[in-house]
């Protein structure tokens, strides 16, 4: 996939950039069918979990262009349409702010789905949550699994 004009030339992610990918896809691929909020710039998550038959819909603000296998709907997780996150086994962000740590958990709570995310750099969950180490990074786990699928 290109980036958007000005972006930085993309030369692939580094070995510790995949193995975080990796890492995060497995953790995730035992739902069914997961949502990615805030899917931005950044769809490798989403398109190595669509690889693996995971049905994945990510959302974001602005239209955003997602790998094949991936569904793409405008959404604001502060204003949610619950139809988007309606049988979800997982709702996840990546780099999520603190201030969508809430909203997240609310759609999360609604659909009940788990709920997994990771924080920008150093910002602590806004919300109680379970943190799993993963390479480079931590996946903070706020609604545990109920349900696979």
């Amino acid at each position: 996939m290109t980036g958007t004009p000005g972006d930085p030339p993309d030369d692939g992610p580094t070995p510790a950039a995949a193995a975080r990918v990796r890492t995060l896809a497995d953790r995730l691929a035992r739902f069914d069918r997961v949502v990615e909020v805030g899917i931005g710039r950044r769809p490798a998550v989403a398109a190595l979990l669509a690889d693996r038959g995971v049905a994945v819909t990510a959302t974001d603000l602005r239209e955003r262009p997602v790998p094949d296998g991936v569904t793409f709907v405008r959404d604001d997780v502060t204003d949610p349409d619950p139809s988007v996150y309606r049988d979800a086994g997982a709702v996840y962000a990546l780099n999520a702010p603190p201030e969508l740590h809430r909203p997240l958990q609310a759609v999360a709570r609604e659909a009940g789905a788990a709920l997994a995310f990771t924080t920008l750099g150093g910002d602590p969950p806004a919300v109680d949550a379970r943190p799993e180490p993963v390479p480079g990074d931590t996946l903070f786990w706020a609604r545990e699994p109920t349900r696979e699928g």
